[in-house]
Parts: structure tokens; sequence; C-alpha cells
């Protein structure tokens, strides 16, 4: 990261020209934003963004969209996922499109704007979720861009998971929780981070509220975390081992080479969200 938190790691043979066959992936986070390009011809990641710290990752999508020609690139296909308080998630079963409204009574605040879904047919379940003002604002640049709940990709890489597992998606101050059982889904939670004493009590409270196995659950991890870290260290006082989640082996990433393998799963594995 360079001194304003953010990096941008781009292949020098990029040519914006060639955008119609690229994809961009875009994920806002509570305290983060960041993307990538995808060529779909070549599999190949040509460029990646990510700046942590935000005060608002909404709000700093909102700043960039206004500053930086690679957002607005006539791509291929857009996919857009954004941190929201206002999701819920359905069983297939009991979800019509004309039930929208019903259930969106039980959000967390009010909605602005319009609402949205996200079938997950993997996990038999379908989000319904509205966007913050700052992000739908924005968002209307993307005329064309589909659009996800913060989870999406992590969702996305929990499809390959047959174990009980806790996936956690690190930002520098916050997560977002997965916890699977039986390929279902259990628990999705972000949770945002002062300090490492708060990190222990989301930790503990996920395993108490879950009644997690710690020893018979897999420890799946991707983001901005380290082996070794303070973060990493308070997980295995209460789980036996961590693994770490790489992006999909299928993809050319040779501009991420000096970084992390794990750092921009969740971000990539949009990608595979239809």
């Amino acid at each position: 990261m360079n001194n304003n938190n953010s990096i941008l790691l781009i292949d020098p043979a990029f040519d914006p020209a060639t955008a119609s066959a690229c994809n961009l992936l875009v994920k806002v986070g509570l305290d983060s934003f960041s993307y990538a390009i995808l060529n779909k011809e070549t599999n190949q990641v040509s460029a990646v963004f990510d700046e942590q710290e935000c005060e608002n990752g909404a709000q700093k999508f909102a700043e960039r969209l206004k500053t930086d020609t690679y957002l607005t690139l006539p791509y291929q296909d857009v996919k857009v996922a954004v941190h929201t308080q206002n999701a819920i998630a359905v069983p297939n079963d009991l979800y019509t499109k004309d039930s929208l409204n019903a259930h969106a009574q039980f959000f967390t605040e009010a909605p602005v704007g319009d609402l949205y879904t996200q079938t997950q047919p993997h996990f038999g379940f379908t989000t319904i979720f509205s966007l913050p003002k700052t992000a739908n604002e924005a968002l209307t640049s993307f005329t064309d861009g589909k659009k996800y709940s913060q989870h999406a990709g992590l969702l996305a890489l929990a499809e390959k998971i047959n174990e009980t597992a806790l996936l956690l998606d690190f930002s520098v101050g916050s997560f977002n929780a997965l916890y699977i059982q039986n390929q279902q889904v259990v628990f999705q939670q972000c949770y945002e981070i002062d300090d490492q004493d708060e990190f222990n009590y989301y930790v503990l409270l996920m395993i108490n509220q879950l009644d997690i196995n710690t020893k018979e659950t897999h420890l799946r991890l991707t983001g901005i975390i380290h082996e070794g870290d303070e973060k990493y260290t308070c997980l295995l006082k209460y789980f036996s081992k961590a693994d770490f989640i790489a992006a999909s082996n299928d993809l050319d990433q040779q501009i991420l080479d000096d970084m992390p393998a794990h750092y921009y799963s969740s971000l990539l594995a949009l990608d595979q969200c239809v």
C-alpha cells in the first residue's frame, strides 16, 4: 500500500481500447473500495485497485468514479458488490417477486431507492437488499451493471467447500463472516472492528451464539490478513488451524505475483456470480 492506503496494479500491456472484451469487478466495503479488470478473452487479471481504511467505502467509490478513467470504460460486463445493512435471505420456496416489499419491512433501515435481488441457487435462497443512498447515486453511472450484496464473492467461494466451515473476509478495519454447514448457509454478517479486543469479542460471540465446534470447523481466510499477525494469532486460540483461500487457479494473475494470493480472492470471485 502507498501512503494514502491505496494501490493500483496494472499490466503495462493493458489497452483501454480492449475494454469491450473485459469485465469490471467492483467491491464496495464498509471501510474499503477495490476493483479488478478481468480480460475474458485471455482470462487475465489486467488491473487491481484497492484502497483500505476509507471513512466510508461507498463515498470513496463515488469520489473515485469522478477521477478514475478505468471505472468508466465500456466493459463487456460490470459486477458491483456493495456493503449494506439492508439485506435479508429468503428461502427460494418462500420467495416470489411480488413479496419484495413485504420482506423489506424487516430491513435495519428504511430502504432508499430500488430493491435488488441476488439468487443463490447453490444454497437455495435469494438475497433481497437495498443499497446506501451514496452507492445508489454512484451506480447510476453503471446502467447495465449487475448489483450484488457484499457477501456475493464470499458465497461464490463457499460453493466449492463441502465441509463445515467458517469463512472470514478481512479489510483492515472490518470483516465479513460466513458460516456454512451441510452445504447450507447458517450465518452471514459484517463486523467493524476498532481494535484487537473487539475482534476477539466478535470471534467468541460467533463461536458461542452459533455453537461452533471449533475442532470440526474448517477456518478459511481471505482478504487483508497474514499468517502470524494479531488477527491470525487470535483465531488460532480457538481453531486448530486456518487456511487461506486463493483466487481461481484458472486466472492469469501475474500482476499479483508480489501480493499474497488470498488478498483479492473474494473480489475476483465476483466474476463467478450470475
